[in-house]
């Protein structure tokens, strides 16, 4: 199992706004009360009625008359309308999507300090949507948006640092805003700081407050923290080694879908790691993961079929799932395809696609491969 993690392949969350905007200080009304007050021009009814149209709260639900409402107060100046109606108009709820028309409105709420429009007009420019793309734009925008206390401009302006897009690569200031983001509970954050503290990037190495931050965001449901978690349980880094533990991680990070840890979950079952022995589980996990086209559980699934663990034997099975571990690189797989094609085990015998495979193992590293060949009398 591996244990390295690279931070430049973290996550980017950067979806636009989902969250209605509405004021902190807004009075809980009626529908008819807030739609008098909107019908007299009053821009704060008019943003409260746009809500009930676009959640059906007191009347049908209609997207097209919370634009309408929305846009009656937008045109007010009234930054929680114009948010609400970049929304719309980035979606496609009741009015045709527009991406530009979507910056135009929350370029209009930015520029009046509303955090969340911010947030979302760097999210346009980091990915080109409706302007012309730029990272040092939208690095501008999140950091106003961060300064005032988004979690989620904190957390893609740490992104940002950790990889220098828009800004000087640096690890501290990535772990800057990332603590920020990770103080107030944001899970992506909390687990993309709990990498530095495991790599040692931007703080001290430290495989304690790793396990801290990556169990915050496993506590949430986060599966590549359960995943680590589970990692540093099974090697025993910066918790008591427990395999029953690891098991508990990798199990709900499996569940939701995670190739890692399915294939991790399966090398438990087949080694008795942690969960009663059962090669027939670990082939339920690693078909799982090998389904998702994860290299090693399509290895090892490849070796239950060569020796009948779990499932019937079958050599040719074999050879199929070590040819899909074999394609991406997965040397140990192309070893075994070698001695297939050598032996004539669940392929028709081929020396030379024994060589072929022998050659692709040894240059990636497989001892084994290097010495039969040099037996052979063939060069890799």
């Amino acid at each position: 199992m591996k244990k390295l993690f690279n931070l430049s392949a973290v996550r980017l969350f950067v979806v636009a706004l989902f969250m209605l905007c509405t004021p902190l200080a807004a009075k809980a009304q009626s529908f008819e009360e807030y739609k008098t007050k909107a019908e007299q021009g009053d821009a704060e009814a008019q943003n409260s009625l746009g809500y009930c149209y676009y959640n059906g709260k007191g009347v049908a639900q209609s997207y097209a008359d919370a634009v309408k409402w929305w846009r009656l107060a937008a045109d007010q100046g009234y930054t929680f309308a114009q948010c609400n109606l970049g929304l719309c108009y980035y979606n496609g709820y009741g009015v045709a999507q527009s991406s530009a028309e979507a910056v135009k409105w929350w370029r209009l709420a930015a520029d009046q300090g509303n955090a969340e429009a911010q947030y979302s007009l760097g999210h346009c420019y980091f990915n080109g949507y409706g302007v012309v793309q730029s990272y040092a734009e939208a690095v501008k925008w999140w950091r106003l948006a961060a300064d005032q206390g988004n979690a989620e401009a904190q957390y893609n302006l740490g992104v940002c640092y950790s990889n220098g897009y828009g800004v000087a690569k640096s690890y501290t200031e990535a772990v800057k805003w990332y603590r920020l983001a990770a103080d107030q509970g944001y899970a992506d954050a909390q687990y993309s700081l709990g990498i530095c503290y495991f790599s040692g990037y931007g703080v001290a190495q430290s495989y304690v407050d790793a396990v801290k931050w990556w169990r915050l965001a496993a506590d949430q449901g986060y599966a590549l923290a359960q995943y680590n978690l589970g990692n540093r349980y099974y090697y025993g880094e910066g918790v008591a080694q427990s395999y029953a533990d690891a098991v508990k991680w990798y199990r709900l990070a499996a569940d939701q879908g995670d190739a890692k840890a399915q294939c991790n979950l399966g090398l438990c079952y087949y080694n008795g790691y942690g969960v009663a022995q059962s090669s027939a589980d670990a082939v339920k996990w690693w078909r799982l993961a090998a389904d998702q086209g994860n290299a090693e559980a399509q290895y090892s699934l490849g070796h239950c079929y060569y020796h009948g663990k779990g499932v019937a034997q079958s050599s040719a099975d074999a050879v199929k799932w070590w040819r899909l571990a074999a394609d991406q690189g997965y040397a140990s797989a192309q070893y075994n395809l070698g001695n297939c094609y050598y032996n004539g085990e669940g392929v028709a015998q081929s020396y030379a696609e024994a060589v072929k495979w022998y050659r692709l193992a040894a240059q990636n590293g497989n001892e084994n491969a290097k010495i039969l060949l040099n037996n052979l009398g063939e060069i890799w």
